[in-house]
């Protein structure tokens, strides 16, 4: 046990000053992630059978009075109670059903310190008055409370919560690889994984994956009740190629916008070569074994959600190449801007991404959008 501990501790000394940034655009504007996170509704939505059975499987438990419920990477908007509200409902209507009484519920919505909280904490009335009207005036009481913070952190107090939940979060890094950091690998021209990726540059991001997540796992294991549940899901790949084009094409495309400005002497090159993503799409297997070999939680499902490419233009079958490469462009700004920002600076955030359109609009491919979902149970 010292030894674990000892080994959280160190692997917290790895996470990176990057972590204030990595927060979708708050507010409720235009470019905003709450007006463009639609593929995320819908990834959302694709979860909830596997959900609701975890939940109902906790049902089967004994519960406190008050039921812990978090959710890890909650950001604002639309989605930020989707989940949450979800679970609440199915354990206080299967309560009725057996004929007991309903538990009080403690919601803890836990993202970086740079997320739209202001924005979350003003949608609180209506979210209490929903679940009023679902429920029934007698729902309750249900507090809700906002954990600032990295989840490769410890968060909570030990064996608080019985449920956790956490969606398209979890491939976000801690940090970036520390040899890119250190400049002991390069990955010039590029921001992330690519088809001329070197094996070293490869090995590096899997490396911090495997740490990360790991670590991800032990701290929870530490905040969940013995028999508490987790669902969560995250960017993945379902074949074992560590850059096909359905996790880099996107991020190249990226990168070739930046390489423009960079040709038009709008940014330095080596501005561009010093930035890489903290991200890292794992192959499910791989997820897989290493909630295995970590131990702490028995996996009661994984199922992989596929979406297509057209998947923020709300999956219509006949599209316009322009209005959906529009529309990916504003869900990846949303998404990516606070990042790109913090490095490149806040004015090349218009011409960045109407270069990115263009590109998307230009390129003939299409790659459909994947995600692993999977389903936990605290030994």
């Amino acid at each position: 046990m010292k030894e674990e501990k000892e080994e959280i501790k160190e692997s917290m000394v790895m996470v990176g000053v990057q972590q204030h940034v990595i927060c979708m655009k708050g507010g409720v504007g235009e470019e905003s992630y709450a007006l463009n996170s639609k593929s995320q509704t819908t990834l959302l939505s694709k979860s909830m059978t596997l959900l609701e059975q975890a939940v109902l499987d906790l049902c089967c438990t004994t519960l406190p009075e008050t039921v812990a419920i978090a959710d890890l990477g909650c950001s604002s908007g639309p989605n930020t109670f989707f989940a949450v509200s979800k679970v609440m409902t199915i354990i206080y209507k299967r309560y009725h059903q057996l004929g007991r009484s309903p538990p009080g519920f403690w919601v803890f919505l836990n993202d970086l310190p740079g997320n739209d909280f202001n924005s979350v904490f003003k949608s609180l009335p209506a979210f209490h008055e929903k679940m009023r009207e679902e429920n029934g005036e007698e729902f309750g009481p249900c507090y809700v409370s906002a954990v600032p913070g990295s989840f490769y952190h410890k968060l909570f107090p030990s064996s608080r919560l019985q449920f956790v939940h956490s969606s398209c979060s979890l491939h976000w890094l801690s940090q970036v690889p520390p040899e890119l950091i250190d400049k002991k690998i390069t990955n010039k021209g590029k921001i992330y994984l690519s088809k001329t990726s070197s094996q070293a540059l490869i090995d590096a991001y899997a490396s911090q994956f495997r740490r990360d997540f790991s670590l991800f796992l032990k701290l929870r294991a530490e905040e969940i009740v013995p028999g508490g549940r987790m669902v969560f899901s995250m960017k993945a790949r379902r074949i074992a190629d560590p850059v096909p084009d359905e996790s880099c094409l996107l991020w190249d495309l990226l990168a070739q916008a930046l390489q423009e400005l960079v040709s038009e002497g709008v940014i330095g090159e080596e501005k561009l070569d010093s930035y890489n993503a903290p991200y890292y799409e794992a192959y499910t297997e791989d997820i897989r074994r290493e909630i295995e070999k970590e131990g702490s939680f028995s996996m009661d499902g994984g199922e992989i959600m596929v979406l297509p490419w057209n998947g923020a233009s709300d999956g219509v079958i006949n599209y316009d190449r322009t209005t959906t490469a529009h529309k990916l462009s504003k869900s990846i700004r949303a998404v990516q801007e606070p990042m790109l920002a913090s490095h490149f600076g806040p004015d090349i955030m218009d011409p960045l991404f109407l270069r990115f359109m263009q590109i998307i609009a230009a390129d003939s491919r299409e790659v459909e959008h994947v995600a692993f979902l999977v389903s936990l149970t605290r030994n």
